[in-house]
């Protein structure tokens, strides 16, 4: 087991990517942000909160997508897939919509955030942001447009992202 980030290192980089965002999306008024669930929704909250501290006062659409149903596995193997929530409560028509996921890994999910995401409206751009880019493992074209932190690893090496909220402790280690 490998530590990638520790604790401050995450902290550091969700602030950055904070800065990242505001330097690109101003008042965030034609912008949404919304975390894919279940694990990058953990990411979205806290990129939600830090941008809600340094901008005082501005209202940032943000919203939550499940993409169970999405998936191109959906129907494959044995395993029962159980849904998570989809809170998204505005219009995504026009916007330029920020998707925030923990790992980019093989870009299945983002593919399969992208489909779920039309029921919402059609975003004039769509930008990807993630806490970790395993940039060797892509199956799909899709590439981050916001990186905590780029890492080379193999297929049978297993990246984990753990918060506060749900594991105790920020940190993102390798097995």
């Amino acid at each position: 087991m490998k530590t990638i980030l520790s604790g401050t290192q995450v902290a550091i980089t969700v602030d950055r990517l904070c800065h990242q965002l505001i330097e690109n999306h101003g008042d965030f008024s034609q912008t949404a942000l919304i975390g894919l669930q279940p694990r990058g929704i953990y990411l979205a909250d806290r990129i939600y909160d830090t941008l809600q501290k340094l901008l005082p006062g501005v209202k940032i659409q943000y919203g939550r997508i499940d993409i169970t149903f999405y998936r191109d596995d959906f129907n494959k193997g044995k395993a029962i897939h159980v849904p998570n929530e989809t809170a998204i409560d505005f219009s995504i028509e026009n916007k330029k919509v920020v998707l925030i996921d923990d790992v980019l890994y093989t870009g299945r999910t983002t593919r399969s955030a992208l489909d779920a995401m039309l029921d919402f409206g059609r975003p004039s751009v769509v930008e990807l942001l993630v806490l970790i880019d395993r940039r060797f493992t892509r199956e799909l074209p899709i590439q981050a447009d916001y990186t905590g932190r780029t890492i080379d690893a193999v297929n049978s090496e297993k990246v984990k992202v753990r918060w506060k909220d749900r594991d105790g402790h920020d940190d993102v280690i390798i097995e």
